[in-house]
């Protein structure tokens, strides 16, 4: 069982290990290796540092606490962008376990949350962007109720470009 609570300071450098670890697992095969390979603990940790000090921050960020460190985290606030005929939008800007623990449940107990507190917040819809190629990723997503809803866009790693999907769901 894990217990989810607010990032703080301290679970930095956790959180950055979860992200570039998940990163390298996770798009192994769709984003070329040679930019997962240049990824590096340190260099997220220093820029999460600096973004997390920022003055009038308005994302959340949660961790999922295994037995003592955080082995799940998930950051959300407000849509980056504009949905049309949608008000009052949320968005999962990023969601990372483990990759030792997926498949326990951790990835829907922090989406859960996010969810509770983005709806409790006034939200009514959540949004997010899953890379098209992502298969494990999207069917998870999907059966946490969201849709692909037509949106994509592109983002170039390495001068290869992927293709990102928009999927939301009712709050």
């Amino acid at each position: 069982m894990v217990h989810v609570r607010e990032m703080d300071e301290a679970d930095i450098e956790a959180v950055s290990t979860i992200r570039v670890r998940g990163w390298q697992a996770a798009y192994a095969g769709i984003v070329p290796q040679t930019y997962l390979d240049a990824m590096t603990v340190e260099g997220d940790a220093g820029q999460r540092r600096q973004w997390f000090s920022q003055p009038g921050r308005k994302s959340r960020d949660l961790v999922a606490l295994g037995d003592r460190d955080p082995v799940g985290w998930i950051c959300f606030g407000s849509y980056r962008g504009e949905m049309p005929d949608l008000e009052r939008v949320g968005e999962v800007y990023a969601l990372y376990i483990s990759p030792d623990l997926i498949g326990q449940g951790i990835g829907r107990t922090l989406l859960g949350e996010a969810h509770a507190q983005m709806k409790g917040a006034g939200f009514e819809t959540s949004a997010l962007w899953v890379l098209c190629d992502n298969q494990r990723a999207r069917r998870f997503y999907e059966r946490a109720g969201y849709q692909a809803d037509g949106a994509a866009q592109d983002d170039v790693y390495d001068e290869i470009t992927l293709t990102e999907l928009r999927c939301h769901r009712v709050l």
